[in-house]
Order: C-alpha cells, then sequence, then structure tokens
C-alpha cells in the first residue's frame, strides 16, 4: 500500500510541484492550504508523513503543530523561514526536520525517505515490472526467480527505485552507492548500469539521459 503524505502548502504552485514529484515515485497525497484544513484532515483521515509550511492561513504551522502533535506523525517543515530561531522553534515543537525554501526535489525526496525509516514506516518492498525487491531480505526475483547481484548492482537498483522516474547523474550514483569519498571514474556507474539492466531485463525501462545519468521509468 502506497504511503499517504499530507502536503500543508498555501502557494497552489508550490503544492502541485510537490505532489507531482513525490506521485512519481509512488506516494499517495493529500493537499490543503490552510492550518484549520490540515487539522480537519488528520483528525479524518491516516497519514505517514505531513510537509507542513509555517506561514499558512488561519492556523500557522507551528500552531497546527502544537495541536496535531498527540497524533504521532512524522513531520518536515517545509518554510522560506531561515532563521535558527525558527529552525530551532520548529524542532522543539516535535518536528522531524526543517527545509528551507528553494529546495531541490531530490532532497526532499532524500529527506522523506529518512523519516519514514527512522519511524519504521519505510515500504519494504519495491517493484518494477517483474521485478520484486525485498528490502529486509536484500532479495531481488525476476518472475518470481531468484537473481544474484552484487552488493553495487543491489544498492544502485535500489536507488533507482527509490527515485523512479527521476533522472539521477553518474555523480549522484557515485555518491549514493559508492560513497563520498570515491574517487574512481564515472565509468564505473554506466558498468553496473548495464549489468543490472541485462540480469533483470530491465533495457527499456533503464532509459539513458544524454550526458547526464539514468532514469528508471516504469
Amino acid at each position: 500500500m502506497a504511503q499517504k503524505i499530507l502536503i500543508v502548502e498555501d502557494d497552489i504552485h508550490i503544492s502541485k510541484i510537490i505532489k507531482m514529484n513525490l506521485t512519481l515515485v509512488n506516494y499517495e497525497t493529500v493537499e490543503v492550504y490552510d492550518g484549520l484544513a490540515a487539522l480537519a484532515a488528520v483528525k479524518q483521515e491516516k497519514f505517514d508523513l505531513i510537509l507542513l509550511d509555517v506561514m499558512i492561513p488561519k492556523l500557522d504551522g507551528f500552531e497546527l503543530m502544537e495541536q496535531i502533535k498527540p497524533y504521532g506523525i512524522p513531520v518536515i517543515f517545509l518554510t522560506a523561514k531561515n532563521s535558527v530561531y525558527d529552525k530551532v522553534n520548529g524542532l522543539k515543537l516535535g518536528a522531524d526536520d526543517y527545509m528551507v525554501k528553494p529546495f531541490e526535489a531530490i532532497e526532499l525526496l532524500a529527506r522523506i525517505e529518512t523519516v519514514l525509516r527512522r519511524y519504521g514506516k519505510e515500504e519494504q518492498v519495491m517493484m518494477i515490472q517483474h521485478v520484486r525487491v525485498d528490502l529486509d531480505k536484500r532479495e531481488v526475483t525476476l518472475h518470481g526467480e531468484t537473481v544474484e547481484l552484487t552488493p553495487k548492482e543491489y544498492d544502485l537498483l535500489v536507488v533507482l527505485l527509490k527515485n523512479k522516474n527521476i533522472a539521477l547523474s553518474r555523480e549522484q550514483f557515485l555518491d549514493k552507492v559508492w560513497g563520498s569519498d570515491y574517487y574512481g571514474e564515472t565509468r564505473t556507474v554506466d558498468m553496473h548500469i548495464k549489468s543490472v539492466r541485462k540480469k533483470l531485463q530491465l533495457q527499456d525501462h533503464i532509459k539513458t539521459i544524454y550526458k547526464i545519468g539514468y532514469r528508471l521509468e516504469d
């Protein structure tokens, strides 16, 4: 079942962009545009995480945070308020993270993933076509048959799945899979991508993005 995220953002354009990026990686989303609507939504539905702007009408983000704390829902503040005081205040109120606008979509997705993992809400089974990945077992199957991947091939596949429909550069793959202290050539990414494509029959789904890197398309 897709994890459900409540987007509380009064700028409709920003809200739609956030929704689009979350939908691309298979999150279910609900959008509201003021604090009272957010409070009503929390009382009526079950959410795995809330993305909360601070400066919203009717009930600001800090006030809303105090009222929804008993529900135990993870919260990431998304706001233009970038002072240390505001950040500390938000975290003291119980928020799990605090991001200052503007931010990159890939960073937001990474922060969401980290918070959900912390709460044990990270999706443990991921799929693309006939490929199934069990994160708990580190097991990959194709048409129900186990496929042996090297540790780096497995990690690369997981990065692709967690960023489905998002173009990632070779440098981003190196950072996420090999680590920030890796100083080898980006060509190693190409070699591992080629192997993953072949082993899992994903030639039509792992797209090469010219002069950038790769994107997994469902």
